[in-house]
């Protein structure tokens, strides 16, 4: 069996549906796509890979990252961000720093933020001849 993927879809549980559609659409402007026939909101742009807010009724939500985001300038990213009033994680571990929000390994940045319904999100910036991920 050879499974093909035309889109992938990402798919976040949320508490609040309507604080949740607003938070991607309007604080972090993803195109919103409409609502599925189980009342779960769809993102994304055509052809491409999809996120969709599953309204749960238990409040269960992963303790890392879900969704990361790659971005072409973290640091005007995040600066952008924040005046939209998205707060970023800071971490000062030893397996894991920050500094301006920002965590820099050899191959990318990345900066950690939490959705309105306590998902873990990232934007994040690859560094220096990194390939292309592939499926």
């Amino acid at each position: 069996m050879t499974l093909v993927l035309n889109t992938a879809t990402t798919v976040l549980p949320v508490d609040d549906k309507e604080r949740a559609r607003r938070f991607y659409a309007e604080t972090l402007g993803l195109p919103h796509r409409g609502v599925a026939d189980d009342g779960s909101e769809l993102f994304g742009s055509e052809g491409g890979p999809m996120l969709q807010l599953m309204p749960v009724r238990d409040g269960r939500h992963s303790e890392h990252t879900t969704l990361s985001f790659e971005v072409s300038d973290i640091e005007r990213t995040v600066q952008d961000m924040e005046s939209r009033g998205v707060r970023f994680q800071d971490y000062d571990r030893p397996d894991l720093k920050t500094e301006n929000h920002i965590c820099t390994t050899d191959a990318e940045k990345c900066a950690w933020f939490m959705d309105t319904e306590n998902n873990i999100l990232c934007v994040h910036e690859r560094l220096g001849t990194q390939a292309e991920y592939q499926l």
